[in-house]
Formats: C-alpha cells, sequence, structure tokens
C-alpha cells in the first residue's frame, strides 16, 4: 500500500501510461493527480477517461480544470445563431482565457465524444478535491495544485479562495508550517529561482514540487513515492 503523487500531465498520455509501469502502481496502491490533467498535450480527454478507470487514482483541482468547468457545459449546447446572441461576457471571458492557456487539444477530443461521454467526464472533473491533507509513514503532507496564496499560519484551509489554492504560485522560499510538507504542481521546477536542478522534483522548506514541465520541451512527467520518498520520470 504506497502512495504515489504526479501533477501536470497536460495531455502527455504516453509519459502517463510509462510512468505508471516505472512507479508499477498496484491496486493496493493510491495516486494523487494534483490537477491540470487538462489542456496543452496532445491527449487531455484520453487521460482522463484513463483516470476515469481508475478506483485508485484520486484527482485534485488545477486552473486547468477549473476552466474547463466553466466552459464546457457551454461547448455542450449546439451552436446556433440564438445561443451565439445569448452568449454573456462572462462565458465569452473564460472561454477566451482557456483558448489562451492551451484548451484547443482538449476541445478538439471533448467534441469526439458522444453526448453521455461527455456529460460523464464533467460530472467527474466536478468530483475534482480542492486539497487533500495525509500523513504517510508519520509525516503530514498537504495537497494542492497551485500552493497558498496570501499565506498566513493563522488561516484555515477553509478560508483559501479557489483562486489562491490552483493559480496563486507557491512561495518556496517561504516554509508554511513546521510539520507539514507542501506538495505542489502548477510551477514548473525550470523556472524556481535557485533550483540546483531544473527540470527535476524540488525540495526545500517542506515544499515539493513535482511539476517537472512535461507537455513543455526538455520537459518530463514525475511522480514521487510519500513513502519512500524515491522519484520516478518519463524520458524526455
Amino acid at each position: 500500500m504506497a502512495t504515489y503523487v504526479m501533477a501536470d500531465i497536460h495531455g502527455e498520455y504516453d509519459m502517463f501510461m510509462e510512468l505508471l509501469e516505472k512507479i508499477k502502481l498496484k491496486e493496493s496502491d493510491t495516486l494523487y493527480i494534483l490537477g491540470d490533467v487538462l489542456d496543452r498535450g496532445p491527449h487531455p480527454i484520453k487521460v482522463l477517461l484513463k483516470l476515469m478507470e481508475m478506483p485508485n487514482a484520486v484527482c485534485i483541482l488545477g486552473n486547468h480544470e477549473l476552466m474547463a468547468l466553466e466552459c464546457l457545459e457551454f461547448l455542450c449546447k449546439e451552436i446556433t445563431e440564438e445561443s451565439i446572441a445569448g452568449m454573456s461576457p462572462e462565458i465569452i471571458d473564460n472561454l477566451l482565457c482557456w483558448q489562451g492557456n492551451g484548451s484547443t487539444t482538449t476541445t478538439d477530443e471533448f467534441h469526439k465524444l458522444d453526448g453521455e461521454m461527455q456529460k460523464e467526464v464533467i460530472e467527474f472533473i466536478k468530483e475534482f478535491l480542492i486539497y487533500e491533507k495525509l500523513a504517510v509513514n508519520g509525516r503530514n503532507y498537504l495537497l494542492v495544485h497551485a500552493g497558498l496564496g496570501n499565506f498566513s499560519r493563522k488561516k484555515g484551509m477553509e478560508n483559501y479562495s479557489l483562486q489562491e489554492l490552483v493559480w496563486d504560485r507557491a512561495d518556496y522560499k517561504v516554509q508554511y508550517f513546521d510539520d507539514i510538507y507542501v506538495v505542489t504542481g502548477h510551477t514548473p521546477t525550470q523556472i524556481i529561482r535557485g533550483n540546483p536542478k531544473p527540470g527535476y522534483i524540488y525540495r526545500a522548506n517542506n515544499h515539493i514540487a513535482i511539476d517537472c514541465g512535461a507537455c513543455f520541451p526538455g520537459g518530463r512527467l514525475a511522480a514521487i513515492c510519500l513513502d519512500t520518498g524515491e522519484e520516478f520520470y518519463s524520458r524526455e
């Protein structure tokens, strides 16, 4: 019974399957995905459908899933002159924001699904957790997509907004907690200042950053086993 964590798959289905083989995931293990399954890479919906088949996979909301939820139900509607005329400024802004963040591969695959499967995909994304707290081998972990925006030790997790949890980047120079390790994706380790090994899992100040830029040139998909601390990587 091992606990693994991945983040920011971004449609890189082949990397995902390769990494599943490397970690030799068993039915008794648990795999946490720290958001951003969708967008950018070639097969985001294919990855999502695979996760839907995995009872031991637990998904946490990323900013790309949040953008998708703001748009997918509208995209399920028949496109007519009336529906276009009835588009609110909010949905237009949401669609433009999502498009600017790499939604094309997601919407292309989503439109190939039948109506029933489209609804199942949306419902599956709605079930993503916002964050997860867990203890493994006597260590406490907080799993969250981006970080804790406007961090304060006096602030309970229930008081953080979605913006602060799925969009605002972690401050890796600041140790948030004395006895909790914060595991995040969202910020590729290639762009963390002072990281001696860009593109590999970064650990400092009780942070564990695991987005290794899978969807970018030279990037890779990473996983960490919380039981042992062992790191796993896909080929570039």
